[in-house]
């Protein structure tokens, strides 16, 4: 029993952790193309990247050494739709990834170079998709668990 709390205590603080890192991009992403600050954008991003593996691993391991088991999981359409969703929201976030991690170069290379207001405009689009993506998971979460979709 303790085992299965400690895991879902794990569980839960990295996708705490992982929706303060993906909020922090979009507050960054706030201040508009002129004023970021790529540095602690980039670092942000790599802090979302991270924990969205801590997640994974931890998930992982409560689904398999948890007190439900891998067997409530794997055949449970809901538990497909988490997954389904936390992929789609990484697969998501490669396009802002690239943009952050181009734009980092291209400052690097010359100070005076500045972020395109378009390509800007486009990455906040997709972390905004991405965040509110991301808040569809709990509901799947709660679905789930209260066994109202099998």
């Amino acid at each position: 029993m303790w085992s299965d709390a400690i895991l879902a205590y794990l569980h839960f603080a990295a996708i705490f952790a992982l929706v303060w890192f993906l909020a922090k991009e979009w507050t960054l992403l706030r201040a508009g193309a002129d004023a970021l600050d790529l540095a602690r954008l980039v670092r942000a991003d790599a802090g979302f990247g991270v924990l969205a593996g801590i997640v994974v691993a931890t998930g992982a391991a409560r689904a398999v050494f948890g007190l439900k088991g891998w067997s409530f999981y794997a055949h449970n359409p809901v538990f497909h739709l988490k997954l389904g969703l936390f992929v789609l929201v990484g697969l998501l976030s490669i396009l802002p990834t690239r943009a952050f991690l181009r734009w980092r170069r291209a400052r690097n290379a010359d100070a005076s170079w500045r972020v395109p207001e378009t390509e800007w405009r486009s990455a906040r689009r997709w972390v905004a998709v991405e965040l509110h993506l991301i808040g569809l998971i709990p509901l799947a979460a709660v679905i789930m668990s209260r066994g109202l979709a099998r």
